[in-house]
């Protein structure tokens, strides 16, 4: 008899779950899916086209999460299975009982099931919670292997936010302009855009990540790599033949307390601690035991999060208005980003903006409410776009400090002046990304390809 399957996600690792296991496979109907965490992705339906249409003819329901029970009840459930991330065990062991206590199985997917298998080489980057700072960690290995002659592509985790998820199933992205083609949110805008105004690289993303691995792997400007760039603190999408988490001291013990963080942190060939200029040495040696203890053959790197601030002078005395990147500070739980470390290093006050909020960012801060002073640069679709840039308008400030790795000003109207903030990666001391890296592309026989205009 088929057993019936519920997948509980957040429009990403839920997705992939169902392509490597449960499409096409005769032995399960998956029922439903749920949503959570992210605003507005339940109500649609995983497409006929994408779910296929042999066993799955009008495709699957996107419900709410909080309709689980009655969902098991209803659908005669007999698993339910957890997909998504950066959740502390309290709380993933909260939807198991919630589960079991409606009758059906929990159950967590693993790399075996899961995992698909490239032609090419890969580097998967992934950390133990959001905000660790994996991004600028995926941009420094690009740096590396790009210096070197290769071509790297990159692969990101998904963000398939669009209502219409057919338009998101391979997704390539090679300029700014194909944001905008691609309908792009605030977030996704975050992940893409330092990888194309680099022009250093391309970057896939989507909805199959099977065929986005073929289609990768192909790619006209050519493909001697592929990097995984994790979402959240999942584990990779892909077999990596080389894997590499980001740990970060600013919240020590995260790395053995929240799912699946802790799966990269004990799959990681290296793991690089992040900021340890701005954790205290207590706190960078909680993490150096912990990883020791679960992750003994790892390499450690360590690193600094190197700031860039455009405009330091409009910071002293001043009061500003400080815009993090929202997942961070939602479900990442940070309290700070790079544009509160530049605020504080020159000398400003920041600006509380919740009296000022509006409309989506207004609920933003009563979904999250240790957000604290610091607005997030929410925009998963027009509306929040467009609540974020009345916010900023209302808020009575001298300056706007823009800590989020894109260009905000590019489709959010501020009229107050901007500070534009970021951080970069900088290895201290050995072993450095370097070395780890110039020993992959020796084992995998990794050289330029000679240029066929000039021969070199």
């Amino acid at each position: 008899m088929k057993r019936n399957v519920i997948i509980i996600g957040a429009a990403g690792r839920d997705f992939h779950n169902f392509n490597t296991y449960f499409r096409h496979n005769k032995n399960y109907n998956v029922v439903a899916f749920t949503a959570e965490q992210i605003p507005g992705i339940d109500n649609r339906v995983y497409p006929k086209e994408l779910a296929g249409e042999d066993l799955y003819p009008k495709g699957i329901q996107i419900y709410p999460e909080s309709k689980l029970p009655e969902l098991i009840k209803k659908f005669k459930v007999d698993e339910c299975v957890f997909a998504y991330s950066d959740k502390p065990y309290s709380y993933v062991m909260g939807i198991s009982a919630i589960v079991n206590a409606a009758g059906a199985n929990f159950v967590l997917m693993g790399p075996n099931d899961t995992m698909i298998k490239s032609t090419k080489p890969v580097i998967a980057v992934g950390a133990t919670r959001t905000g660790c700072g994996k991004s600028q960690t995926s941009r420094r290995i690009i740096e590396y292997l790009v210096g070197m002659g290769l071509k790297v592509v990159a692969i990101r985790h998904p963000m398939p936010y669009d209502p219409d998820l057919n338009k998101q199933k391979v997704q390539r992205f090679a300029c700014v302009a194909d944001l905008k083609k691609h309908n792009c949110t605030i977030e996704e805008m975050e992940e893409y855009e330092p990888h194309v105004v680099t022009k250093r690289n391309v970057i896939y993303a989507g909805v199959d990540y099977e065929a986005i691995l073929r289609e990768a792997e192909k790619d006209p400007d050519g493909c001697d790599i592929i990097l995984w760039d994790g979402g959240n603190n999942d584990f990779p999408f892909y077999k990596p033949d080389l894997c590499i988490g980001v740990a970060d001291p600013l919240r020590p013990g995260a790395e053995v307390s929240y799912y699946p963080g802790e799966v990269v942190a004990r799959m990681a060939d290296v793991i690089v601690i992040n900021k340890i200029d701005s954790a205290s040495l207590e706190n960078i040696n909680a993490v150096r035991a912990n990883l020791a203890k679960i992750n003994p053959k790892a390499q450690i790197i360590d690193g600094v999060s190197v700031l860039t601030v455009d405009k330091p002078e409009l910071l002293k005395g001043k009061k500003v208005l400080v815009v993090e990147d929202g997942p961070t500070l939602t479900h990442g739980e940070m309290k700070i980003g790079a544009g509160t470390v530049a605020a504080i290093k020159y000398g400003a006050e920041l600006v509380d903006p919740r009296p000022y909020t509006v409309g989506e960012l207004k609920t933003t801060f009563e979904r999250y409410p240790n957000i604290g002073t610091l607005l997030p640069a929410m925009g998963y679709g027009e509306k929040q776009v467009r609540d974020l840039e009345k916010t900023i308008a209302k808020t009575p400030c001298d300056a706007v400090v823009i800590g989020t790795p894109i260009d905000l000003q590019r489709f959010v109207k501020i009229k107050q002046p901007c500070v534009k903030v970021g951080y970069e990666l900088q290895e201290i001391g050995t072993p450095t990304l370097k070395d780890v890296l110039d020993e992959f592309v020796k084992k995998h026989k990794l050289a330029p390809k000679a240029c066929k205009k000039c021969k070199k």
